[in-house]
């Protein structure tokens, strides 16, 4: 993807400044702007969030009730947060250990091998940053891994041939389960609005899936960085996965800064810009993995 007239420029990977056991931050990655409200969401104690969480199972059930209840749950998160975490999902624990696990690697091989799945000169794909445009902008604190998975035709295969088996073995079956996900999501939500779910499978069932895999290396001054700057998801869905406990995804809620507490198993799914509820906007899925 083209971030304009001008390629990408290519910027060094947080993992290697950490390396170097640095004791100062570089002056590009200091934010001095609502970083304070970011690590503090809210200090009033009488403002508490409760991320609804939709049991897929019981979207699924046969059970009337059980499936009318989870679906109205799904319609008000939707409508009132944009976020939800589901459990329930059909991908296996298994399969998501052994993500993490070839993820961690991926992540800890040496620079020499991550230049071979660099990002090339206008495109986000590879290990990199994304739309980094000027040398005055200021950066996030992580580093990125970044792959179309789905429809298969639009691969880039020497990305997926430049990474290992096992993860390639991994991502491929993790990019199935999510496609089944966001159909099964995406079909609730067309029943919520009482929309034709036939149609809702036509649109979607060749969808565009990009993974973003992200990692965050320690800082030794944490309090002057972000790990991701705050924004919204351009696509239809994003489907993030946390692979630790750390509360580190926050989302706003009525004006609050509001953590995502990791539910064991759970997925975190986010309504993208390109979706509104009440008007049935659905154009695009965008798959995330966040790693913490």
């Amino acid at each position: 993807m083209s971030t304009g007239s001008s390629p990408p420029i290519v910027v060094p990977l947080v993992l290697e400044l950490v390396k170097e056991k640095i004791t100062e931050i570089p002056d590009r990655y200091i934010r001095t702007t609502n970083l304070d409200q970011a690590h503090h969401p809210t200090d009033d104690p009488t403002v508490k969030y409760n991320i609804p969480v939709i049991d897929v199972e019981g979207l699924l059930s046969g059970e009337s009730v059980l499936a009318d209840s989870e679906l109205k749950k799904l319609h008000s998160a939707c409508q009132d947060w944009g976020f939800f975490q589901v459990v329930n999902h059909g991908i296996s624990s298994l399969l998501i250990e052994k993500l993490k696990s070839e993820i961690h690697k991926l992540f800890a091989l040496p620079l020499e091998e991550k230049k071979k799945i660099w990002q090339e000169p206008g495109d986000m794909e590879g290990f990199g940053q994304q739309f980094v445009v000027s040398n005055d902008q200021k950066l996030d604190w992580s580093d990125m891994f970044y792959i179309t998975a789905l429809p298969t035709r639009m691969r880039k295969p020497q990305l997926f041939a430049g990474i290992s088996p096992l993860l390639r073995e991994a991502l491929e079956a993790y990019s199935l389960g999510l496609k089944n996900l966001t159909m099964i999501l995406l079909g609730k939500m067309a029943k919520a609005l009482k929309m034709d779910s036939n149609e809702m499978d036509e649109m979607f069932n060749d969808c565009l899936q990009r993974m973003k895999l992200n990692y965050y290396p320690p800082c030794p001054k944490a309090e002057q960085v972000m790990g991701i700057s705050p924004h919204s998801d351009a696509g239809a869905l994003s489907i993030i996965l946390q692979l630790n406990e750390t509360e580190g995804l926050q989302i706003r809620k009525d004006g609050n800064w509001v953590p995502v507490k990791p539910i064991p198993g759970a997925l975190v799914v986010n309504v993208g810009d390109m979706i509104e509820v009440t008007q049935c906007q659905f154009l695009q899925t965008f798959s995330t993995i966040l790693l913490h």
